[in-house]
């Protein structure tokens, strides 16, 4: 079975024409002001993802919300929230359209200076409700502006309870970027890199031995540098600032789970060398565990 694990929800037009009414009218009609899409114009947007999955020979694909479109940042409260919500909604409508084609991954509602514990009650609705395999976290809601704190911060410490105690992946995946010196593409693989970075340094897994997460676009630009923080970390086991049993960085790193979207043969290759491949399925919902979980390079539907 091919799997896509990093696919995100292809839409008609209607849901994104009402993210712009959402933000231009600042609550002008109220609060919960929820996108209206048919089942006709969401059947021929996933028919069409069938498609192209069918052309490429893939089997499932895991849907999340196109990260890039997301409110995060300083957006108003209720329309990240509603705006989270559509998005789930569409994807959970789309996989009912295909049961056997797709399977849900959540966004969640994520603001500069809110506490994580507000990300809970999407988490609930999306697992509980929705059915959903997996959510998607953004690393810097405040997309750029340095007012997010990294991965490996305690602030994150609750959510990454959370996902162990109900056993369910985080696919790490930044959204848009506003300080005007990296494009979105840009500030994926900037975003990526300090993930696995900043987890790595404050020992995240030897807290939670149980979290899984993926890290977008094969972990960007780490499995190609590798070897520096390699260096770096034997350099600190000589000078005694780490035991000298401690895990090497090789070890650490393939604790992460990474997608394979790297647009790139030898790329590809480089990162099933670093990380390694695996893949397995869990119950009733096939979920993508590592390196080796295959997605198809002529979906237009990752970025």
């Amino acid at each position: 079975m091919i799997i896509d694990a990093h696919a995100h929800l292809v839409a008609p037009a209607s849901l994104y024409a009402h993210r712009s009414n959402l933000i231009v009218s600042s609550g002008q009609y109220g609060d919960s002001f929820r996108a209206k899409v048919t089942d006709a114009e969401l059947q021929a947007s996933a028919d069409q993802n069938v498609a192209i999955m069918d052309a490429a020979g893939t089997d499932v694909q895991l849907l999340s919300p196109r990260p890039f479109l997301m409110l995060n940042g300083k957006a108003r409260w209720n329309d990240i929230v509603d705006w989270t919500m559509d998005n789930n909604d569409m994807i959970a409508r789309t996989v009912k359209m295909h049961p056997t084609r797709f399977r849900g991954v959540g966004s969640l509602p994520q603001q500069v200076g809110r506490p994580v514990d507000s990300l809970f009650d999407e988490i609930k609705r999306v697992t509980e409700e929705l059915g959903f395999v997996g959510v998607l976290l953004n690393p810097d809601p405040s997309e750029g502006t340095n007012e997010s704190p990294p991965l490996g911060d305690p602030y994150w410490y609750p959510l990454y309870e959370k996902l162990c105690e109900l056993d369910l992946p985080a696919h790490i995946h930044s959204g848009n970027c506003c300080n005007g010196r990296e494009t979105y593409d840009e500030h994926f693989m900037a975003e990526e890199g300090l993930a696995i970075t900043s987890i790595y340094r404050a020992n995240v897994f030897d807290r939670f031995p149980d979290l899984k997460l993926m890290i977008s676009h094969g972990g960007g630009p780490i499995p190609f540098q590798a070897g520096r923080w390699r260096s770096h970390r034997e350099m600190a086991r000589a000078a005694g600032r780490i035991p000298k049993d401690a895990p090497v960085f090789d070890e650490i790193l393939k604790k992460f789970w990474f997608d394979t979207v790297v647009h790139s043969k030898l790329s590809l290759e480089l990162l099933f060398k670093v990380v390694g491949a695996t893949a397995a399925a869990s119950g009733p919902s096939v979920r993508a565990r590592a390196a080796g979980s295959t997605r198809s390079a002529a979906s237009p539907t990752t970025i």
